[in-house]
């Protein structure tokens, strides 16, 4: 079925590779991807592309009426470790981009929007062991409080205004195709460039520092399986808690030894432990599977086996 599908912020790590996977599935030419930036030559010459800030209304409602965009994807924000260093930066481009997208929404310019949450919306005194759904939040990062006020404006814009919006929380995520851009769970990919390049990582976050994490690859395809959801069976409008496995760096290690025998790991923690500290071990994601049934494919050792394959291959 053709539909025009906006991805805005299509240059990330998720963004890339989401675009991809659009136009894959719906055609190249009714996906626009657009960024404040170029992207990789991949994503540049597979597909129609925009220069465009997030934060500017008039030039996305512009973009949007040109190509008579249906649906948008809303991958732009600023990062948690990113984040900490430019506050205001981050709370104007995390919370302007999404006012941009719902009032457009609103507006009916647009009929369905998907704007990325995270693990991030928890807390220090959040449950850590199988985060429930609806609990205690108090994120206590820049990233994390913009996270959680995002939610709670998606929900009211859906039961105020109708509009349908959709969200899921994502973990770390884990790919070979693109770099991270300064998150806190930017090790869990670093560690398999430095493995092969090297056979050595220091890694920033110290031994049994568990975190929920998620081969890209699941990530894309609960991205738009939620927006393939039919709205009637949507419960949640503020954003899902996803998860597919919970590590500490001293697990990926050892499943990186299994195929890099001489890989040594060290551990200098920096101020993202703190932040790391903050967030939950691992999650509990069952609305998710009873509201749209998401099931995750890739655990921790298919996950390095896809890792180091695919960057021996690529280099």
């Amino acid at each position: 079925m053709q539909k025009s599908i906006l991805i805005i912020g299509a240059c990330g790590q998720i963004g890339t590779e989401l675009t991809m996977a659009l136009r894959e599935k719906y055609g190249a030419d009714s996906v626009i991807a657009s960024d404040i930036r170029e992207g990789s030559d991949s994503l540049m010459q597979s597909g129609p592309f925009e220069l465009l800030d997030a934060t500017d209304y008039a030039a996305i409602e512009d973009v949007v009426m040109h190509y008579e965009i249906e649906e948008v994807y809303l991958m732009a924000a600023m990062l948690s470790a990113t984040a900490e260093k430019f506050p205001m930066r981050a709370w104007n481009l995390n919370m302007n981009s999404l006012f941009n997208i719902l009032n457009l929404a609103k507006e009916k310019k647009i009929t369905k929007v998907f704007w990325p949450s995270s693990i991030a919306v928890f807390g220090p005194n959040t449950p850590k062991e199988q985060t429930p759904q609806n609990t205690l939040m108090e994120p206590s990062t820049v990233y994390g409080i913009s996270k959680q006020s995002g939610e709670r404006w998606c929900e009211y814009y859906f039961k105020k205004f109708g509009v349908d919006v959709r969200s899921v929380r994502y973990p770390g995520l884990i790919s070979w195709k693109t770099l991270p851009g300064g998150g806190t769970t930017d090790y869990a990919v670093e560690i398999y460039h430095k493995a092969l390049e090297e056979k050595e990582y220091t890694c920033f976050l110290a031994e049994g520092t568990k975190l929920p994490m998620m081969f890209m690859d699941d990530a894309i395809r609960a991205t738009i399986s939620i927006m393939d959801a039919d709205s009637d069976t949507l419960k949640i409008r503020s954003s899902y808690n996803l998860g597919a496995m919970s590590f500490g760096p001293e697990e990926i290690a050892a499943s990186i030894k299994n195929h890099i025998p001489d890989f040594e790991m060290s551990y200098e923690p920096d101020f993202r432990q703190a932040i790391a500290d903050s967030w939950p071990s691992s999650i509990d994601d069952s609305k998710a599977s009873e509201d749209w049934n998401w099931k995750p494919e890739f655990d921790l050792e298919k996950t390095t086996k896809e890792m180091l394959e695919n960057l021996v291959k690529s280099n």
